[in-house]
């Protein structure tokens, strides 16, 4: 009978003798489309299933290398159970990586396998002689390159084809000589990998700096930071500001647009359409004669006044945010320098923005279907290149949802290529899909639906979804009780209890949080209008003056919260974690681990501002690794107070009046209830 042999390669089968199967590789976003996420110095984990058919066993290793660089490194792969293997490699610095996954039959391995349950004594010397051909294989592997290597295995093989033959030596101490485990180590240095199997290209990684984790912000207007009523602030007031805004906790000081103002269309206090004399405008309303998105308007200072401010904010911890709003007043002289950037409507005006029933006539969008748009996508980026070499490398941008998505992969791809210490906070308040499509294009951090999530339900679900995958590989949540454009319901109240609820639940749900500060620490809470989210006498539109040493300030609260996130790694991360259960819908419970598992923090929150709330909290000792009739010590951060808990259920009551919330440090060496001393 003749053999016939297939004319073609079937389709999809490169090579047919490749048996190992990858059937995922995990994280990946999009199948490698887009970037997983983590951050440079702390272990990034890789999961993978697979598989071959039959007994043999497989080895599996996880690759990976920062891009543009020739040199791959190379982690083993352990099986824990179902095929599914588990490494971990650890980028050193921020950039651009791929990673990957090789898995092949390993022949040496599965002869080793196969011979550790022979007993048949002719089973063992055929068995023994397999074996020295693979032994043999993989010292010419090792060539010249091992000599050493290659030496002991040649001495190996021969010791086990004569023993095979020897019939005077005993078949239990072949198979002892034939697994001895110092050779086999020599052997698997050197498998057989021709036939592996290698997901190529492989899936991409981006690796920030820890503050793209972790990090706490603070807005202010600079204009309103003047210590003198009536007067317009400068870059040199707020830099007299910083160590009060440091000595509270908070690591970036976020700007809203400090460019020129346009002065055609203008809006007036509460976003009047009519100004009257000394109305200053909104700063998202960019562009005058004085310049633009590269300008400072000349009230504030000048260029060399904001790098004395970054240094300075460096020097006590801080980092300076920009906002990066792309749209431009009409008086912006972009309008004139390049119409074709911008939408003419037929009465020869240019389409102003508008979000239905809002109307903003003094601001121009950019026509990202403009036939220009090369030219205008090189001087938006321009834009961001120009504030780097300042000194910035924070932006927060304005409605990203509102331009084009192929422009900001590019744009964020290219910035970071060349300053990949660079954050993006991406303020999307648009619906779900889009906020996350923004996250996979390269936008850092984002902002969240947290301002509208109030109950025990609301809070539970979402926070749950931002802190499990898929979302979590790329999407890093920042999350804020309040800003200049939403002043939600549940603080119109003016309740103190609320305003210190609201703030613990953003500082301890995430691990990045932020504040438009002095209105948050003043409790500013009176809305434009009933049912409306604006504030009354917007700082948007106008100067404020901000009684900072007020004696109800939350400042000192705020500042405390702060060194608790400060002190505590397990409120630093979002994947650890875990909602508790607690019989009563007005108290919301949840534990935070760190990933080595040394610190835990237990937070309970009473979400109702104006009562007293109680309740049973369940808590599973081996939670917290104790056993069930284990003392352990709950120690109230926030309170002062300690508690003394042993089981699973314990008495929890909050009066909101004098604390909203436990934010309790667990503490597990303590020996009886009466000796409750404990140790750090």
């Amino acid at each position: 009978m003749q053999l016939t042999q297939p004319s073609v390669i079937p389709i999809g089968v490169s090579d047919g003798r490749q048996r190992a199967v990858i059937d995922a590789v995990l994280p990946n976003v999009d199948n490698g489309r887009f970037a997983a996420k983590c951050v440079a110095g702390e272990p990034f984990h890789v999961e993978a299933h697979c598989f071959a058919e039959g007994h043999d066993v497989l080895r599996v290793m996880l690759q990976w290398q920062r891009e543009g660089e020739a040199r791959t490194a190379e982690v083993p792969m352990k099986l824990k159970w179902n095929d599914e293997w588990h490494a971990e490699f650890t980028p050193p610095t921020p950039g651009r990586y791929r990673y990957t996954v090789t898995a092949w039959v390993d022949a040496f391995e599965s002869w080793h396998h196969e011979l550790e349950r022979r007993v048949d004594s002719e089973d063992i010397r055929i068995a023994a002689r397999v074996g020295a051909a693979e032994i043999l294989a993989a010292a010419g592997r090792a060539g010249t390159t091992h000599a050493q290597d290659a030496k002991l295995l040649r001495e190996w093989a021969a010791a086990l084809e004569a023993g095979a033959a020897d019939r005077a030596l005993d078949a239990v101490e072949l198979k002892a000589r034939a697994l001895d485990p110092a050779l086999a180590e020599v052997a698997q240095r050197h498998p057989d990998r021709q036939h592996a199997t290698t997901l190529s290209p492989g899936f991409p990684l981006v690796v920030d700096r820890l503050r793209a984790r972790f990090s706490t912000w603070y807005e202010l207007f600079p204009r309103s930071a003047s210590p003198e009523p009536g007067r317009h602030g400068t870059l040199r007031d707020v830099e007299a500001q910083l160590p009060r805004i440091a000595k509270m906790g908070f690591d970036v000081l976020y700007f809203p647009p400090i460019h020129p103002i346009g002065r055609l269309q203008r809006k007036g206090r509460n976003n009047a359409l009519v100004t009257e004399p000394g109305d200053v405008g909104s700063p998202w309303a960019i562009g005058a004669e004085e310049g633009g998105h590269k300008d400072i308007l000349p009230a504030l200072g000048t260029h060399e006044d904001f790098r004395r401010l970054v240094k300075a904010a460096r020097a006590q911890g801080m980092e300076l945010a920009l906002d990066i709003a792309y749209q431009c007043a009409p008086d912006h002289p972009y309008v004139k320098q390049h119409p074709a950037w911008f939408k003419w409507r037929p009465d020869g005006t240019v389409q102003y923005a508008e979000n239905p029933p809002k109307k903003y006539q003094d601001i121009y969008p950019f026509n990202f279907e403009s036939e220009d748009w090369p030219a205008m996508w090189a001087e938006l980026k321009s834009v961001l290149d120009h504030w780097i070499e300042q000194g910035v490398a924070v932006f927060r941008v304005d409605n990203p949802h509102t331009k084009a998505f192929p422009f900001w992969e590019w744009a964020i791809t290219e910035v970071k290529r060349q300053h990949p210490e660079v954050i993006f906070l991406a303020e999307a308040f648009t619906r779900p899909k889009v906020m996350h499509r923004l996250a996979k294009l390269g936008f850092t951090q984002s902002y969240t639906y947290f301002t509208w999530r109030n109950d025990k339900q609301e809070l539970t679900e979402y926070f749950t979804e931002l802190s499990t995958a898929p979302g979590l590989d790329y999407f890093r949540p920042n999350v804020w009780p309040n800003t200049p454009d939403i002043l939600h319901e549940s603080l119109q109240s003016g309740s103190d209890a609320q305003f210190r609820l609201r703030l613990v639940l953003a500082a301890t749900l995430s691990a990045s949080y932020g504040i438009y500060g002095p209105a948050y620490e003043l409790k500013e809470h009176l809305p434009r209008n009933p049912g409306s989210e604006e504030y009354l006498d917007s700082e948007k539109y106008q100067i404020r003056h901000w009684d900072l040493q007020r004696s109800d300030s939350l400042e000192g609260f705020i500042a405390h919260v702060n060194a608790i996130r400060h002190a505590h790694p397990a409120l630093q991360r979002n994947d650890g974690l875990r909602f508790l259960s607690i019989d009563n819908d007005q108290l919301l419970a949840y534990m935070k681990t760190s990933p080595d598992g040394q610190d835990i923090v237990v937070t309970v929150v009473n979400l109702d501002p104006w009562n007293t709330q109680s309740g049973w909290l369940m808590l599973d000792p081996a939670l917290i690794g104790v056993e069930d009739d284990q003392w352990f010590l709950m120690d109230d951060r926030l309170g002062g107070q300690r508690f003394r808990w042993r089981g699973h259920h314990h008495y929890i009551q909050l009066n909101p009046w004098q604390a909203p919330a436990h934010v309790m440090q667990v503490r597990r060496r303590v020996r009886s209830e009466r000796d409750f001393d404990y140790f750090q």
